[in-house]
């Protein structure tokens, strides 16, 4: 079931996008930086909400803000869907609970296979040794 955050959740403020420009480049404020507090969210559960820390990597602060920074689109609006867009496929992703490794043994003819390549390694560095002559 997919989880869904509500607006008054995020906060959302819109600054100057770095980078070359045109004539309205230092005048508007097209990026968004859409803040989303992890830990103090009550929409996340506990198993999702440690996945999403880990999955934000250097997205998040030290206080568990995710901070999302679109700035492609030329407009506010594209920019403010594509950080929400962000924010949903970041917590779907999270939402995914990863498998558990289980260990597992070599099988015998690996482990056959890999000691005959050994004894031939081993003895075809030995041909490259010196010579006895006596």
């Amino acid at each position: 079931m997919p989880i869904s955050i509500p607006d008054s959740e995020l906060a959302m403020t819109f600054v100057r996008s770095s980078g070359p420009g045109g004539q309205k480049v230092n005048k508007v404020s097209t990026a968004v930086q859409l803040r989303f507090d992890i830990g103090r969210s009550p929409s996340l559960p506990d198993e999702v909400r440690q996945r999403v820390r880990t999955l934000a990597g250097n997205r998040a602060t030290r206080g568990g803000v995710l901070i999302i920074t679109p700035r492609e689109h030329r407009t506010q609006e594209a920019n403010r869907a594509e950080a929400r867009s962000r924010l949903d496929e970041l917590i779907a992703r999270a939402q995914v609970v990863p498998k558990t490794r289980r260990a597992s043994r070599p099988t015998v003819g690996s482990k056959v296979r890999r000691l005959t390549e050994k004894s031939q390694r081993s003895f075809s560095k030995k041909l490259r040794g010196r010579t006895d002559d006596d």
